[in-house]
């Protein structure tokens, strides 16, 4: 299977992604920012960093980068899409999935090993985990709280759409604790935590992230 990683000005963990792409057993395809196609890739990943200096609000200037109209395009034929940490933002700029990312409560940059909840086990992303797994993954975000109006969390939680949930602390103030998201179909998903840099064991919190790399294929092709 061929995973698209973008890059985007500023981006800090496209390689990191493409690694964690290729230890989970698929092909690792560099997108670029500018890029007007997707070049046959069968799922996208949107990596952490900074993209375009993070001007504006986080993800607000990458939204309208030429490829995010392939990757809109493509999403809404169902191809899978990991936004992680500023691909969580850049995908909410986008409108593929609802809500924002603002600065974390505490107003400092936290960076820690982070335990999760996976509360959803049916997007392609997450189909390698048993349903309320708790897992340990790297978090490292100055923008981090998720935040959305009450109708729509509400939403969020009754039709299953909370991916991933905060254990022991909440690091940002994400309302109701909530790590990551998905659209409604289930093939978008954001996840404000790094899954990349969990996926060896000689470096970073263990192996807890690589099943978002792993599962891709049965699921999204069974």
């Amino acid at each position: 299977m061929k995973v698209g990683v973008v890059t985007f000005p500023g981006s800090l963990d496209e390689v990191d992604a493409q690694r964690a792409v290729t230890i989970g057993g698929h092909t690792a395809v560099p997108l670029w920012h500018g890029d007007h196609d997707l070049q046959g890739v069968d799922a996208v990943i949107l990596p952490g960093g900074f993209s375009y200096g993070d001007y504006l609000r986080c993800g607000a200037i990458s939204r309208f980068s030429p490829v995010m109209a392939e990757v809109i395009e493509a999403a809404g034929k169902g191809m899978p899409v990991l936004g992680i940490c500023n691909g969580f933002q850049i995908l909410c700029e986008s409108h593929l999935l609802p809500g924002a990312l603002i600065r974390n409560d505490h107003r400092k940059f936290v960076c820690r090993d982070q335990r999760l909840r996976i509360e959803n086990t049916s997007t392609p992303w997450t189909s390698s985990y048993a349903e309320g797994a708790a897992i340990t993954i790297v978090l490292k975000n100055g923008e981090g709280g998720f935040v959305a109006d009450t109708e729509t969390l509400d939403r969020l939680e009754g039709e299953g759409r909370v991916v991933a949930r905060y254990l022991d602390v909440n690091p940002n103030g994400s309302l109701r604790d909530i790590a990551g998201i998905s659209n409604e179909r289930g093939n978008v998903v954001g996840l404000m935590p790094h899954p990349e840099h969990a996926v060896e064991d000689l470096t970073g919190a263990g192996t807890d992230g690589l099943g978002f790399f792993t599962g891709l294929v049965e699921h999204a092709f069974a």
